[in-house]
């Protein structure tokens, strides 16, 4: 397996979650983090504006890698995050701004992504390229949103915001 050359190449950098994707231990979740640490800006954006992003950073992502894995000859390189990322927005755009919401959205989202539950682990392991590294952490994104909307809409006061 080649080395990501994730400080000299501008796609590595961001499919390794602007080096993040480069830890020891837990690669996904310092990738996690690098995402939620974005948040603010989408949540800066018009709903409608967030989504547009979020629906071009999962395409571009798909591209991205597909690109960087092929770069690196393994199909879903530990430490490519960018999917981790887009699947922490996806989990948390439509939640309340607020750190209770973070902190149960990056748990939930975490772990789905790490357990992979039917129907993300079917696409973990039949679903090959670019896509096939996105569109798991992509589905865990949206389950987790699920669920936690559910919990908001359901009104459990520890979390109301």
């Amino acid at each position: 397996m080649q080395a990501p050359k994730v400080w000299s190449n501008v796609w590595h950098f961001l499919a390794f979650g602007f080096g993040t994707g480069l830890a020891k231990k837990a690669p996904g979740t310092w990738g996690t983090l690098a995402g939620l640490a974005l948040m603010p800006l989408l949540y800066l954006l018009p709903l409608w504006l967030g989504l547009v992003v979020i629906v071009l950073a999962s395409v571009f992502g798909i591209w991205l890698c597909g690109r960087v894995a092929d770069d690196l000859g393994v199909h879903d390189h530990g430490g490519i995050v960018w999917d981790e990322m887009v699947g922490i927005w996806i989990t948390l755009i439509l939640l309340p701004n607020s750190w209770q919401w973070w902190l149960l959205g990056f748990i939930v989202f975490r772990v789905l992504d790490i357990f992979k539950p039917w129907p993300i682990s079917w696409l973990d392991r039949h679903v090959s390229g670019g896509l096939g590294v996105m569109l798991d952490d992509m589905l865990a994104g949206l389950i987790a949103a699920a669920l936690l909307y559910a919990t908001w809409w359901a009104d459990v006061p520890l979390l109301a915001g």
